[in-house]
Protein backbone atom coordinates (compact mmCIF):
# COMPACT_ATOMS: atom_id res chain seq x y z
CA UNK A 1 0.00 0.00 0.00
CA UNK A 2 2.82 2.27 -0.42
CA UNK A 3 2.91 4.82 -3.22
CA UNK A 4 4.04 4.44 -6.25
CA UNK A 5 7.10 4.92 -7.52
CA UNK A 6 6.05 7.62 -9.83
CA UNK A 7 4.73 9.80 -7.01
CA UNK A 8 7.20 9.02 -4.14
CA UNK A 9 10.02 10.00 -6.61
CA UNK A 10 7.93 13.45 -7.49
CA UNK A 11 7.65 14.06 -3.71
CA UNK A 12 10.96 13.23 -3.02
CA UNK A 13 10.32 13.97 0.98
CA UNK A 14 10.12 17.90 0.02
CA UNK A 15 8.24 19.09 2.80
CA UNK A 16 6.26 22.29 0.12
CA UNK A 17 4.91 18.88 -2.11
CA UNK A 18 3.06 17.34 1.58
CA UNK A 19 0.01 18.69 0.66
CA UNK A 20 -0.09 17.63 -2.49
CA UNK A 21 1.33 14.42 -2.07
CA UNK A 22 -1.32 13.46 0.48
CA UNK A 23 -4.05 14.26 -2.05
CA UNK A 24 -2.25 12.11 -5.30
CA UNK A 25 -1.83 9.59 -2.26
CA UNK A 26 -4.76 9.33 -1.13
CA UNK A 27 -6.05 8.85 -4.84
CA UNK A 28 -3.98 5.98 -5.14
CA UNK A 29 -5.36 4.62 -1.63
CA UNK A 30 -9.20 5.04 -3.03
CA UNK A 31 -7.81 3.01 -6.30
CA UNK A 32 -6.09 -0.01 -4.25
CA UNK A 33 -7.56 -3.30 -4.33
CA UNK A 34 -5.55 -3.91 -1.68
CA UNK A 35 -6.75 -1.44 0.87
CA UNK A 36 -9.80 -3.31 1.51
CA UNK A 37 -8.09 -6.19 2.38
CA UNK A 38 -5.48 -4.74 4.65
CA UNK A 39 -8.37 -2.81 6.78
CA UNK A 40 -10.69 -5.93 7.36
CA UNK A 41 -7.58 -7.89 8.89
CA UNK A 42 -6.34 -4.59 10.38
CA UNK A 43 -9.59 -4.30 12.23
CA UNK A 44 -9.56 -7.17 13.82
CA UNK A 45 -5.95 -6.15 16.12
CA UNK A 46 -6.66 -3.76 18.89
CA UNK A 47 -3.03 -2.34 17.71
CA UNK A 48 -2.13 -1.63 14.07
CA UNK A 49 2.04 -0.55 13.64
CA UNK A 50 2.93 1.28 10.30
CA UNK A 51 6.68 1.03 9.81
CA UNK A 52 8.49 3.73 7.31
CA UNK A 53 11.86 4.93 6.33
CA UNK A 54 11.75 8.35 6.00
CA UNK A 55 13.64 10.38 8.11
CA UNK A 56 10.66 13.03 8.68
CA UNK A 57 8.42 11.90 10.97
CA UNK A 58 5.52 14.70 9.72
CA UNK A 59 6.07 14.37 6.10
CA UNK A 60 5.92 10.56 4.76
CA UNK A 61 3.71 8.78 3.15
CA UNK A 62 2.70 6.14 7.21
CA UNK A 63 1.23 10.02 7.95
CA UNK A 64 -0.99 10.07 5.23
CA UNK A 65 -1.56 6.09 5.63
CA UNK A 66 -2.54 6.35 9.37
CA UNK A 67 -4.93 9.09 8.57
CA UNK A 68 -6.79 7.36 5.89
CA UNK A 69 -7.02 4.06 7.57
CA UNK A 70 -8.49 5.85 11.12
CA UNK A 71 -10.98 7.86 8.63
Amino acid sequence: MAPSTELRLWFGHVPSRFAEFRERYVAELHNNTSVADFTANAGRHPVVSLVYGAKDELHNHAVVLAEYLRA
